[in-house]
């Protein structure tokens, strides 16, 4: 059910080719399922939408809390689904999360996956496994908000963390303390992120060691030191980042088993 052509204000990508739509262009949005799309793209939409109950639903950006399940341990799907298809298959893979994927499978299967809500199709069709590790960096990157961060935790507290104090002891007691007050539902994707790297870290085929999965990921878990980084201030804050996330995967995993295993049951993707 299209509405008339409207004038992006906000630039999106368009829910059919996955190219943005940018300011000032025209687009069309459904009345029913809020699907927007190019207006080149309508005749490859699917002619009937059927709206999904809210609650099923997910948004095609937010923050962690928007995708994750109402029972702990609070991780979205998508990721539990992501994680379990590369250890699955993906441990014998030299350079999982550094070598990418084809760009355009990548957002196709992102796409399809936020289209799914929680009932999500299986990631086994997807031949090439480091597609299924774009979608899980590509969704975690979309986040509104930083993984490793969230609306209760301050923009410098966890780097001021794992960065500022020079005693590694005094460093692990402040870090443990900032990723025990982070939302929970960032709390626990944290947790059972950093339990999944570090099978990766220790896996010898996929020669992904702690500091090359820091750099993979600092950028994508820990957030800028200011809301509106300059291009600088973002070549700055990179060794940074990466900093943060090699000391979140130095902490034990008993540590991070302490947040997703009192539900295991619940982890276990449909």
């Amino acid at each position: 059910d299209p509405v008339p052509p409207l004038q992006v204000i906000r630039p999106e990508p368009c829910r059919v080719c996955g190219s943005r739509i940018r300011f000032g262009k025209t687009a069309i949005k459904c009345c029913q399922c809020q699907l927007l799309l190019h207006t080149k793209c309508r005749e490859q939409c699917p002619s009937l939408c059927t709206p999904r109950p809210h609650h099923h639903a997910w948004p095609r950006e937010g923050v962690l809390a928007d995708f994750a399940p109402s029972t702990p341990p609070l991780v979205p799907t998508l990721v539990v689904q992501c994680v379990t298809e590369v250890e699955t298959r993906g441990l014998t893979e030299t350079g999982l999360y550094r070598v990418p994927g084809a760009e355009q499978l990548v957002r196709e299967w992102k796409r399809k996956l936020l289209r799914a809500g929680g009932a999500l199709p299986a990631l086994s069709s997807v031949t090439d496994i480091h597609v299924v590790c774009g979608v899980l960096k590509d969704f975690l990157r979309g986040l509104k908000e930083p993984l490793a961060e969230g609306t209760a935790s301050p923009l410098t507290l966890l780097p001021g963390a794992a960065t500022d104090i020079p005693d590694d002891a005094a460093s692990d007691t402040a870090l443990r303390h900032v990723v025990s007050k982070l939302p929970p539902a960032n709390r626990d994707t944290l947790a059972f992120l950093m339990l999944h790297l570090l099978r990766v870290s220790h896996s010898p085929d996929c020669k992904m060691d702690v500091l090359n999965l820091s750099r993979v990921f600092g950028p994508t878990l820990v957030g800028h030191s200011s809301a509106n980084p300059t291009p600088l201030a973002i070549m700055e804050d990179t060794p940074r980042q990466c900093k943060v996330v090699a000391r979140l995967l130095s902490l034990p995993p008993t540590f991070w088993r302490g947040f997703v295993e009192t539900e295991q049951e619940n982890l276990v993707p449909m």
